[in-house]
């Protein structure tokens, strides 16, 4: 039977633009309150300066995404006091949620080769597609914006979830060099809002090919998935990332599942732990 350790290996801090600005020492409290034995911070890295050229979204989108360039030593900062100042009731590890973004990997590769030697563990997750263009468009910012960049693809949603996947693909296989992430964020994120334009819950043969590549890559290179229970609690997602059909083709390639809450405020800390821990029970009697 397998077992899910108790890690929340997915959290945000006060200083995330798009978050509550609660305090991530009261977040690591909870944390700690809540009995986990691992607590991953994981803010979202800043985005390239130059992607403001080739992004068509609300300038809102990218300007809250991530933190900006002056805070990443102010981070860095906070996240090595807590890791220290907590060491001997939680072990923290500190991290960056690095932001895939084809054409982008030079400068992806030179971030983490400045910054890398300070996290332990970094996640790789997909908010923006590119359009046919090669323009980019937020999938999780709002329905508006998903509605304006893939009109076309949500009236034939499998070819939106073949986009997605194939970006995550390409994510997967990416090198980003020796800080490279070793976890793929929340990759069925392109249903954040599928109840919102009646998305199918499955994916497709087509789909499901290119998910079982994802996860001979994820096999082959070491990388673990995101059990993320943030979905759960998004107004028109109402299912956990990956899904059921992503989740067990993980198992049935050996690649591990680590929770995360996604967290970016205390009471959104270890978030469905327990629901999460005993799905993944049943999908392991499920696996071939």
């Amino acid at each position: 039977m397998i077992r899910m350790l108790k890690i929340d290996g997915h959290t945000h801090t006060e200083l995330c633009p798009h978050g509550s600005h609660e305090s991530t020492r009261a977040m690591v409290e909870r944390a700690i309150e809540l009995g986990f034995d691992e607590y991953w911070i994981t803010e979202h890295a800043p985005m390239p300066k130059d992607f403001v050229q080739r992004f068509a979204g609300p300038a809102d989108d990218w300007q809250t995404e991530g933190l900006s360039w002056e805070q990443v030593d102010d981070y860095l900062n906070l996240a090595e006091q807590l890791q220290s100042e907590y060491a001997d009731q939680i072990k923290i590890s500190i991290g960056f949620e690095i932001e895939y973004l084809a054409g982008f990997e030079e400068t992806t590769h030179a971030f983490l080769d400045q910054y890398g030697k300070k996290t332990q563990h970094n996640i790789l997750s997909v908010h923006y597609l590119q359009d046919d263009q090669g323009k980019f468009w937020g999938i999780d910012y709002s329905t508006d914006e998903l509605q304006a960049g893939f009109a076309n693809e949500l009236k034939t949603p499998q070819l939106l979830y073949q986009r997605y996947l194939k970006t995550v693909l390409a994510s997967a296989r990416c090198d980003l060099g020796s800080f490279s992430p070793d976890k793929l964020g929340h990759i069925s994120l392109i249903k954040k809002y599928q109840d919102y334009f009646g998305l199918p819950e499955a994916f497709d043969r087509s789909c499901q090919q290119l998910i079982d590549e994802i996860m001979t890559t994820a096999s082959q290179r070491q990388l673990s998935l995101d059990f993320n229970s943030a979905g759960l609690y998004k107004k028109y997602c109402n299912d956990f990332y990956p899904g059921i059909q992503i989740a067990l083709a993980a198992l049935n390639a050996g690649v591990p599942l680590i929770f995360g809450s996604d967290a970016h405020g205390v009471d959104e800390v270890g978030r469905g732990w327990h629901g999460m821990k005993n799905f993944l029970k049943v999908l392991d009697t499920l696996k071939r």
